[in-house]
């Protein structure tokens, strides 16, 4: 049986399915072939590797409670995302993780709960939305906000629709540029913040997407009342071993995979001010 224990050495999983979610996203599970997954936290992630291609941090968008399967969603962007997302059921991955810390679930418990999320930034908060249905009698008001660049790249759509029929969480979809039979909102997704229910000062805020949507959403939470210790953010950046060693995922103090990816927005706020930083 294989030891997951060591940071550094890639277990082997095989694709048991692949879902093609748009037009450059696809959505793989795999399970591991001679090692037992101890599972993971919202806001996780593994070190994916294609053997012969290089290695990718991906966040985690599956099931928390579901121990047998690893779910990723991956954008086919680079050399290792595109040979990811061309991987055929049967296939084999290296598999390193999971690393890093965990949306604040715990500390969300009795209070309202704001997700935004940009592009496939919806994919790394989906575990926290099963996560907060699952146990939706512990939280306040449930909202999600989540803008794509239009209608073709939302992502989970069928899901999106299955979520909205819920009379117990809130959920507003937002594109940047509408097709002729779109009837939802256009325009960034910074600006549904304003008009979303929440108690500002009983509210936990999370966030993720690209780092300039991000800037933009948690000063409006924070221009909204919510504190900025309070406003959770996750920050993916050239993040390569995983635990902290090599230095390129480091962001002024922080490195990015040891000490995150998830993050308060009072600690984030300078540094992600910073240029070229």
């Amino acid at each position: 049986m294989f030891d997951l224990r060591d940071p550094m050495v890639p277990a082997v999983a095989r694709v048991i399915r692949s879902r093609h979610e748009t037009a450059d996203v696809w959505t793989l599970d795999l399970e591991l072939v001679d090692a037992v997954w101890p599972g993971f936290s919202p806001g996780q992630f593994n070190m994916l590797s294609v053997f012969g291609v290089g290695e990718a941090p991906i966040s985690f968008s599956g099931e928390p409670t579901d121990n047998a399967h690893i779910v990723h969603t991956v954008r086919a962007v680079g050399p290792v995302s595109k040979a990811l997302c061309h991987l055929k059921v049967g296939d084999t991955v290296g598999v390193r993780g999971p690393f890093g810390n965990a949306w604040p679930m715990d500390h969300a418990r009795g209070r309202d709960v704001i997700v935004v999320a940009g592009g496939l930034g919806l994919a790394p908060v989906r575990p926290v939305l099963y996560r907060l249905m699952a146990d939706r009698r512990s939280h306040g008001r449930v909202t999600l906000l989540y803008g794509a660049r239009n209608p073709g790249e939302i992502l989970y759509r069928h899901e999106i629709e299955k979520w909205r029929t819920r009379l117990d969480i809130d959920v507003e979809v937002t594109v940047d540029h509408a097709t002729a039979d779109w009837r939802g909102h256009v325009g960034v997704v910074t600006k549904l913040i304003g008009r979303a229910r929440f108690d500002p000062a009983d509210a936990v805020a999370i966030v993720c997407g690209p780092e300039v949507m991000m800037r933009f959403a948690a000063k409006a939470l924070a221009d909204s009342g919510i504190p900025e210790k309070e406003i959770y953010l996750s920050m993916e950046r050239n993040m390569k071993c995983g635990i902290g060693l090599c230095g390129h995922c480091q962001l002024g103090p922080l490195f990015i995979c040891r000490d995150g990816p998830v993050f308060t927005q009072d600690r984030l706020r300078t540094l992600m001010a910073t240029k070229e930083l």
